[in-house]
């Protein structure tokens, strides 16, 4: 960064004021709290953060120094403020999936439009678009979500959310747009399921030595064999197998 671009002596020593008079409005708002979900409390939180982070950059920009806090991230929901006896609700989820295997997709796709006299016409099952397609109008996703390894998909992140309503919608209201009304404050609750909430247990199985690891490729082959077992009957392992 460029000193023409820095921040002044005077900025810094501003948002260090400005943290203070956050610190202090974030202690007050606590210790007035009506509530375990009060908004005051939320709101001076925010503000508390914000202040912290301006605060931060400009003392790196400026002096090239950094804070020993740690801002957080936006990864709370902010307080419910929807009905107390919902009569209504929504959920919500979301599931991310990567196509590891094209190839064991389209053959389990293939199975599928073998078996079914109304499935699209012949072909949709060669692309990995069509064999999606298929294979999530055949299944329901909680089947394929059980089932992933089988139809070659690998799990990513998932996200649940129920949300409160205080009346059910009109039958067709939404479907245009289902996503796009989402209300934090109306979420009920939520369950997240990601990578990242493993990494501390994969670190405790790193210690355990030679002999905690020695099992699971022996598991995986026995895995992939019973999944070729299965295609085989079909004369589909084969092609499978010339085309890894």
């Amino acid at each position: 960064m460029s000193d023409a671009a820095q921040p002044t002596a005077a900025e810094v020593r501003a948002a260090a004021e400005a943290v203070k008079t956050a610190l202090d409005r974030h202690l007050a708002a606590v210790e007035r709290r009506s509530g375990e979900e009060d908004p005051a409390v939320y709101d001076a939180f925010n503000e508390l953060a914000a202040a912290a982070e301006a605060y931060d950059e400009l003392l790196y920009d400026r002096y090239d120094e950094v804070t020993p806090f740690e801002i957080p991230g936006e990864d709370t929901l902010p307080p419910y403020t929807g009905p107390e006896e919902p009569s209504a609700l929504s959920v919500l989820i979301r599931r991310d999936y990567a196509v590891a295997e094209p190839q064991r997709l389209m053959a389990q796709a293939r199975r599928v439009e073998a078996a079914d006299e109304d499935a699209p016409g012949a072909g949709a099952s060669g692309t990995v678009h069509g064999a999606l397609g298929l294979l999530f109008g055949e299944f329901e996703p909680d089947e394929i979500a059980s089932r992933h390894k089988e139809f070659g998909l690998e799990e990513g992140d998932s996200t649940l959310w129920v949300t409160a309503a205080d009346e059910s919608a009109e039958p067709g209201e939404w479907l245009e747009a289902p996503f796009e009304q989402v209300d934090p404050e109306r979420v009920v609750c939520r369950f997240d399921v990601s990578a990242v909430f493993d990494e501390e247990f994969d670190e405790d199985d790193e210690d355990e030595g030679e002999d905690g690891e020695a099992d699971l490729p022996d598991l995986d082959e026995d895995l992939d064999t019973d999944l070729d077992t299965d295609l085989d009957e079909d004369g589909e392992s084969a092609r499978l197998e010339a085309d890894r």
